[in-house]
């Protein structure tokens, strides 16, 4: 039967956390996977959560934590004491127990790895808090296989098999030599078609992609993208072996890129999600909507500069919406597909030839669009000064829109800084202002005023 979360089971679970019922708290979650676990946990209180993980044993518990929202899961931590967190994180890999005592205070953290009984493991928790969380090496975890080059195929099985203890999944077997330097990989293919008395050496493939510890951890996603890995090794700056990093870590962090590019292409500027505080989301929010009112501001502001213009043609006004509209829409197309092609490093060759194809990709889009805009004026019977006014001004105003779109982003990305902040908000408001401007320039040069 499927587990569901709902109202029903909720408060059955609360009735028997009440009655202290361990041994039916303990048999009706013995089959849940610790996903559907972790979505419990974040629809019940912090309190019934604690009590229990406090019941459940550590091995299901531990994994359920790791999948919960950063924000829940400090209040969960909080519920606990250090000898319970340091049994949780003993059960984990050692990338996913760094990242759970990261998040406490620094004596707790002392005190949580001092209480953790593998010391090995605790080694290995300490130095992967010693990395940036957004680098390679903040990513990676210390479980991993590997054989030393100058061993027989003997020993290597040997090795392994102890070493496989305390690896959940083997993806690769890592060849190093005597200064744990990264030479290759090993397959289980070359191991068991081989007699028991050859050397690595003769049977490894130098062929191995590895990535960095100070390695941005988006970097490390496109390598992986790129090559359609499911696991990299992690080098140091003498390339000796220190880590790996696995697919499921990498998803993590496209989701969490894709969902910050897609808030501040939608102008919003905090990292936040649709439960936060409503101080939290306005603050996240209000920037954006404050530079959308002066953008309006200057564009009345504009409109006001040409009063005679409009006095004179009045029609005029009814179509600034539609000089503005597609220059928005044409400037945040542009800079979309910009940004899309930043992220993924498909933006190849010169400005130059980006500029070409961009005038003209826009000069068709503007023509096709002045002329269905001066279709509608003939059937409209405008006369044919200002349906011409209206159609240069439309192909024009594309054009500029879409350079905005394209080069904004661009300049942003080479100066280090984030190009989703180009779309959005801000090319909207920009190619609303300067489109209103050179609609009224191109009206007052075109109409007899």
């Amino acid at each position: 039967m499927e587990f569901q979360v709902n109202k029903e089971f909720i408060t059955y679970v609360s009735t028997l956390v009440e009655r202290k019922d361990t041994e039916k708290i303990i048999s009706i979650f013995e089959e849940v996977h610790y996903a559907d676990l972790a979505e419990l946990f974040e629809e019940i209180s912090s309190d019934l959560a604690i009590e229990i993980i406090k019941t459940l044993d550590t091995d299901k518990t531990s994994d359920a934590i790791v999948e919960l929202d950063e924000d829940i899961r400090e209040t969960i931590l909080k519920g606990l004491s250090s000898d319970e967190i340091a049994k949780e994180v003993d059960e984990l890999d050692s990338d996913d127990a760094a990242d759970v005592i990261s998040e406490l205070s620094e004596e707790q953290k002392e005190e949580v790895i001092s209480k953790i009984e593998n010391v090995e493991h605790a080694k290995d928790i300490v130095d992967l808090l010693r990395y940036d969380e957004d680098t390679a090496g903040g990513l990676m975890g210390k479980e991993l296989v590997k054989v030393n080059q100058h061993w027989t195929n003997m020993r290597s099985i040997k090795e392994m098999r102890l070493q496989a203890e305390e690896v959940e999944k083997v993806y690769t077997v890592y060849v190093v030599d005597e200064n744990d330097v990264l030479k290759g990989r090993l397959s289980l293919k070359s191991l068991l078609t081989t007699s028991t008395k050859t050397l690595v050496n003769d049977i490894y493939s130098p062929s191995i992609t590895s990535v960095k510890v100070d390695d941005k951890a988006e970097d490390v996603a496109k390598v992986m993208q790129k090559y359609d890995l499911v696991v990299v090794a992690v080098v140091d700056e003498m390339h000796r072996l220190v880590g790996q990093i696995t697919i499921d870590d990498v998803v993590d962090i496209i989701i969490d890129e894709a969902k910050e590019d897609y808030q501040m292409a939608a102008g919003i500027t905090d990292d936040v999600e649709a439960s936060d505080s409503i101080l939290e989301l306005t603050r996240a929010r209000l920037p954006w909507l404050v530079l959308g009112l002066f953008g309006g501001l200057g564009a009345a502001a504009i409109m006001g500069g040409f009063e005679e213009t409009l006095s004179k043609f009045p029609i005029l006004f009814f179509f600034t919406p539609l000089i503005a509209a597609m220059a928005g829409n044409v400037g945040v197309q542009s800079s979309a597909i910009i940004v899309q092609g930043l992220a993924n490093d498909n933006i190849k060759g010169s400005l130059w030839d980006r500029l070409l194809k961009e005038v003209g990709l826009s000069l068709i889009n503007g023509i096709v669009l002045g002329c269905l805009v001066m279709g509608y004026g003939f059937i409209q019977n405008f006369e044919i000064l200002t349906s011409i006014t209206i159609a240069i001004s439309l192909v024009i105003v594309i054009i500029i829109a879409a350079l905005i779109g394209t080069f904004v982003p661009i300049i942003l990305h080479k100066r280090g800084i984030d190009p989703a902040l180009a779309t959005g908000p801000f090319i909207t408001t920009s190619n609303d202002i300067f489109g209103i401007f050179i609609y009224f320039m191109i009206a007052k040069m075109i109409l007899p005023i």
